[in-house]
C-alpha cells in the first residue's frame, strides 16, 4: 500500500543483531501474561478454594483464549514495530490507533509500577525493615522500588535478545519452588481442594466477581509482545505457535499448584493471601523451600517487569515514528537496536508513579487497557470485511459470525470485572480514574495532530511483506 508524500524524519534506524526465538518468546509472552502463581493467593481467600479454581479454569477459555486468537492473526497479517497501535491504525483509522497507542502508554504507567511494588513486598520476607524504614524523608521501600526500576531500564536498553535470554532463565527459577511443593504436596494432601466452594456467608455471585478482577490481571497481556514483531525471528510462524503454547502451560502453572497447596493445607489454617505460597512451601519442605520460593517470588516480579518494559517502551517510539511525537523519541542504539530515550521515559515515570496503592494501579491497567482489547477486536472484524482476500497466515477458525463472538465474549468479561469494581469501591475509584485516563488520549490527539501533519510521515503496512512503509 502507497504511503503519502512527504519529508521522513531523518531516524538512525538500526536491526537487533540477533532475533527472538520461539523459547524467547514464550519466555517473554510468560512474562507479560504470568509470572507464575503468585497473587492467585488472594482470588482463594476472597472467592473461596472452589471458586478459585473455576476461575482459574474458566478465565482462559471466555477471556485468554478469545484474545489470544484474535493477536494470532493481527500479528501474523501485520508483524510490524508498534503491533496494534499499527493494526489499529491500519484497520480503524489515525484517531482510533492513536487512541490505542495512547492508551495503552497510559495504562503502562500504572501496570508497570505494580512490579517495584510487588519486588519490594516480597523482598521484605527477608528484610521486614524495608516496609517502616526511611532514609531522610524518603521510604526506603520507595528507593529500593526505583533501583530496580532502574537495573531492569539498563538491562532492556543491552537489547530485546538480552532481555529474552534472561526470560527463559527467570521462568526456570520461579517455577523450580512450584514443581518442588507439586512433587512432595502430591502424597500429603488431606483436604478436598475445591472446598469451600465459596466462604461462608458470600453467595456464588458475589464470589465469583471478587475474584474476576484479580484472575483477569493474571491473564492479561497477550498482545504484549505484539510491539516488538520487529525483533522477532519469523512472527507470522512463532508468534501464534508461542501462543498457542502459553495459553495451556500457563493455565496449568496456575491450576496444579493451587490445587495442590489447597489440598495440603486447605483454607481453614491458613491465611489465603499475599504470600501464603510461600508458607505453604515451609510446611511441605521446610524453611529451605520457603526461602526458594520467596527467592522465586522476587525473580517473577523482575521478569515481569523487564518483559513488560520491553513492550511498553516501543509504545512512544512508534508513535515518535508516526510523526505524532518528538523524532528524538524514534531514535534507535546505533548497535543494540534499542529505543533507549523511551526506556528513560518508561523508567522515570514509573519511578513517580510507583508511590500510588498496588489496588489502585492494578485496577487502572486492567480498565484502560480493556479498552484497548477492543479496539483490537473491533479491527479484526473491519479488516475481515474491508480485506477478505488478504492470505492470512492464522485466521481463527469459523465463519464470518466467529470475530463477533469472539469479540462478545470478552467484552462480557470485562463489563462484569467493571460492575463488580465499581460495586465493591465505589464509581470515582472503579472506573472514574480509567474514564481520565482515556480521555488524555483525545486531548493528546488534538494537541500532537497539527505536529504529526506538519512532519508529512504516513507510514501504512505492506500486506506482503508484513512491513511498514513510509
Amino acid at each position: 500500500m502507497a504511503a503519502a508524500a512527504g519529508p521522513v524524519p531523518d531516524v538512525v534506524v538500526r536491526s537487533v543483531t540477533r532475533k527472538l526465538g520461539l523459547s524467547a518468546i514464550i519466555g517473554i509472552i510468560f512474562f507479560s501474561v504470568s509470572g507464575g502463581p503468585y497473587g492467585l493467593e488472594d482470588v482463594v481467600g476472597s472467592s473461596g478454594a472452589g471458586m478459585a479454581i473455576l476461575l482459574i479454569l474458566l478465565t482462559p477459555i471466555i477471556y485468554s483464549l478469545p484474545i489470544a486468537l484474535m493477536v494470532a492473526e493481527l500479528a501474523t497479517l501485520m508483524p510490524v514495530p508498534g503491533g496494534y497501535y499499527q493494526w489499529v491504525k491500519e484497520g480503524l483509522g489515525p484517531f482510533w490507533g492513536f487512541q490505542a497507542g495512547w492508551w495503552a502508554w497510559v495504562a503502562s504507567w500504572f501496570d508497570l509500577a505494580i512490579y517495584p511494588v510487588l519486588f519490594v513486598e516480597f523482598s521484605s520476607y527477608f528484610l521486614p525493615e524495608l516496609q517502616e524504614a526511611t532514609v531522610g524523608p524518603v521510604s526506603l521501600k520507595w528507593l529500593v522500588g526505583v533501583a530496580f526500576i532502574w537495573a531492569l531500564a539498563v538491562l532492556n536498553m543491552m537489547g530485546s535478545s538480552v532481555v529474552g535470554d534472561s526470560s527463559k532463565l527467570f521462568l526456570v527459577i520461579v517455577l523450580l519452588p512450584f514443581l518442588i511443593v507439586v512433587l512432595v504436596g502430591l502424597f500429603r494432601m488431606q483436604f478436598n481442594p475445591a472446598q469451600p466452594f465459596v466462604p461462608d456467608g458470600i453467595s456464588p455471585a458475589a464470589a465469583f466477581g471478587a475474584g474476576l478482577f484479580v484472575i483477569m490481571w493474571n491473564y492479561s497481556g497477550w498482545d504484549g509482545l505484539s510491539t516488538v514483531a520487529g525483533d522477532i525471528d519469523n512472527p507470522r510462524k512463532n508468534y501464534p505457535k508461542a501462543l498457542a503454547i502459553t495459553i495451556p502451560m500457563i493455565t496449568l502453572i496456575y491450576l496444579i499448584p493451587t490445587v495442590i497447596s489447597l489440598g495440603v493445607v486447605g483454607t481453614e489454617d491458613v491465611e489465603w493471601t499475599a504470600g501464603a505460597f510461600t508458607l505453604i512451601a515451609e510446611g511441605v519442605g521446610g524453611r529451605w523451600l520457603g526461602l526458594l520460593m520467596s527467592v522465586g517470588a522476587i525473580v517473577s516480579a523482575i521478569g515481569l517487569f523487564s518483559a513488560w518494559l520491553l513492550s511498553y517502551s516501543r509504545i512512544p517510539f512508534a508513535l515518535a515514528s508516526d510523526g505524532y511525537l518528538p523524532r528524538g523519541l524514534s531514535y534507535l542504539h546505533p548497535t543494540r537496536g534499542t529505543p533507549t530515550r523511551t526506556i528513560i521515559i518508561a523508567a522515570t515515570i514509573c519511578s513517580l508513579v510507583t508511590l500510588l496503592p498496588f489496588e489502585q494501579l492494578a485496577a487502572l491497567s486492567v480498565l484502560v487497557g480493556g479498552c484497548v482489547i477492543m479496539l483490537e477486536f473491533s479491527t479484526l472484524i473491519v479488516m475481515r470485511r474491508r480485506y477478505p482476500d488478504l492470505v492470512r497466515p492464522f485466521k481463527v477458525p469459523g465463519g464470518p459470525m466467529v470475530p463477533y463472538l469472539i469479540l462478545a465474549v470478552p467484552a462480557m468479561v470485562i463489563a462484569t470485572a467493571v460492575y463488580f469494581t465499581v460495586l465493591e469501591s465505589g464509581l470515582l475509584a472503579g472506573v472514574g480514574y480509567a474514564i481520565g485516563g482515556l480521555l488524555t488520549g483525545v486531548i493528546a490527539y488534538v494537541v500532537l495532530r497539527p505536529a504529526k501533519l506538519r512532519s508529512g510521515v504516513d507510514k501504512r503496512v505492506n500486506f506482503v511483506t508484513g512491513e511498514l512503509e513510509g
